[in-house]
Parts: structure tokens; sequence; C-alpha cells
């Protein structure tokens, strides 16, 4: 759903995101006090890493920005980090990120503005432009954010305002060969996961949907801004996600969800599907828990109570606040 056209007036795109961030919610705006940069490195990808992409390019350390942190973007982080007297490790940690994100407001132009654009794009589910021009459109998503996060509303985009957009989840693409499920009773509001976290799980799906064996379903993520959420454990943090097994029939959007135990279950398929998640975020994931013996006898599964109809892919970052989610 588009949110904004270009061609209103600022005054006019202003009222209708901050609109649409209400409706998009569903809740008042607050402050996201546990804000953080979500630590990205070598085998991330995603929005966050795309933003990196377009900030090392701004301060003069060009890579393509295609939100895949390979080698190019290691040599590119540890370069601007000995550049600026940080420890150099390849990492893009809190420290990297403040040293990254420049501080800009309408008028200014180039690949931080794009970083801005596409994060704003991906965690409010907007279709700005990635022009790199902080045009009236941009300011008001801004202004939007600012608001929505319950931080002073100015069209600045500062140290705040950034470490609240990276901190905030992002919401899955479905055309790419995910169906939504609802199995826990949460509805679309619990499909919401770190920019990350949905990057490596479209980029699986994309890959397993070349094969024949039908969508892959997806139960419950997580909450917008994280947080507690009925039927779950964990699901907190945006790293967790609950996938189902495949199907032989590969009706397993349309036909219901299956143990490792019924006739229905297509282990090989299944396999193939969590090859396809380890491969889109190598190093980036911490477990899967799902009790077929054989797979968990591969070393590609978890054995954990209550896991026998569905996958619980957990990423994990480098020197994430949670030990539970640190890679």
């Amino acid at each position: 759903m588009r949110m904004i056209n270009l061609r209103r007036s600022a005054v006019t795109v202003a009222a209708a995101l901050v609109a649409g961030s209400l409706w998009l919610t569903g809740s008042p705006a607050y402050a996201f006090d546990g804000a953080f940069f979500h630590t990205q490195s070598t085998g991330n990808r995603g929005v966050d890493v795309q933003a990196i992409q377009h900030l090392l390019t701004h301060h003069g350390f060009a890579v393509d920005p295609i939100g895949v942190f390979g080698p190019a973007t290691n040599t590119a982080v540890r370069s601007f980090q000995s550049a600026r007297g940080l420890s150099v490790d390849g990492i893009v940690g809190p420290n990297t990120w403040a040293a990254l994100v420049p501080v800009l407001r309408q008028g200014n132009s180039g690949s931080a503005v794009r970083a801005l654009q596409v994060e704003l794009n991906e965690k409010r589910r907007l279709s700005l432009a990635v022009n790199g021009v902080f045009d009236a459109a941009t300011d008001a998503a801004v202004r939007s954010f600012q608001q929505h996060a319950g931080i002073g509303v100015d069209g600045v985009a500062g140290a705040m305002t950034w470490r609240n957009l990276v901190w905030h989840h992002g919401y899955p693409d479905f055309s790419v060969g995910i169906c939504d499920q609802d199995p826990d009773g949460n509805g679309t509001a619990a499909n919401w996961a770190t920019a990350a976290a949905i990057g490596q799980l479209e980029r699986a799906v994309g890959i397993f949907a070349g094969t024949g064996n039908g969508r892959v379903p997806m139960g419950d993520a997580g909450f917008e801004h994280g947080g507690d959420i009925p039927g779950h454990a964990s699901h907190e943090v945006g790293l967790d996600i609950d996938i189902w097994p495949v199907r032989t029939d590969s009706a397993q959007c349309t036909a219901g969800r299956i143990t490792w135990q019924s006739a229905t279950y297509d282990r090989a398929a299944t396999r193939q599907l969590i090859n396809e998640i380890r491969a889109a975020a190598p190093g980036h994931v911490r477990l899967i828990f799902f009790n077929d013996p054989t797979l968990i006898a591969e070393g590609l599964t978890t054995s954990q109570p209550n896991h026998d109809n569905h996958l619980h892919v957990r990423y994990c970052e480098r020197g994430h606040p949670n030990s539970l989610y640190t890679c």
C-alpha cells in the first residue's frame, strides 16, 4: 500500500504519514527506551546492511548497496574503522554505527540520505523514492517516525533518530513465497522482526520457492516494538521466527499444519528449507528448534518441547545485549 504521493504538498504528506503511523501500529506512539543499534557483520543481509553500505559510500568507502554483508563490505568497514581510530574488526557495532550516521536535514543529498530513505521504507512500510534527496516527503517521513518513536519531532535525523530507526523492526514481503499463518491468535501484528531476520528469511524462502515445494507458512515472529507476545516464551527481540514444515503435497499453506510424525510430512523438502535458511544467514542462525529426530541427528535442528509441528528459527547477532541471541 503506497502511504504517500510525492506530488502532494509537504503539509498533506505529513498529515497522511502521521495518520498512517497510528493505523500501522494500532496504538499510540511511545518512546523506545531500549533502542540500540543492531550489530551487523559478515553473513548478515537486509536493509540495515544496505544502510551501512550507503553510509560507507557517504564517507568515501564505496561499496555496492546490495544489502548483503560480504567480503567487500567487511573490507570497507575495516578501512572506515581504521580511518576513525576505532577497533578494526569488520563488525558494525554501536561505536561504528555511531561514527557512520551523520546529522541529516531537509536540503541534504547523497548516499547518507539514501540510507535514511531505505530505513524509513522498511521500518515504516513506506514507498519513498530512494533518490538521495532529503525532500519534503523524506522530511515528513522523518517527523512521522519521530512522533511514532516518542522522540523530539524536528525533522532532523540525528543520533537518537538513527538509533531508534535502526533498532525498529521490519515487516516481511509475503510476495517472495511466504504465506501468513496465525496459530496463536496474534494476527498480523506478530509478523515483525529485525531487518536482518526479515532479509535473511526472505532470501531463504525466495530460493526455496524455486524448488516447486510450495510456499512457506510463517507463524509468529514478534510485535513491531518487541515485548511479551501471547503463546510464546520468547519472540520478544525480533530474532525468533516460526515457520511450518513442508508437506508431501506442497499444500502447507492451505491444507493445515502437520507434525514430523505425519504421513504427509516431507522430510527431504523440510531439510532443504532448513539448509536454505542457514545458507542465507551464514553464522547468524543460532539454532532451529524442531523435533524431527533425523534432522536433530544431522545437526540441523534442536529438540525442544512443543516443537513437533513448527520450526522455530532463532537468528543471532555479534554482541547482542541478550546472550541468547549472540552469535
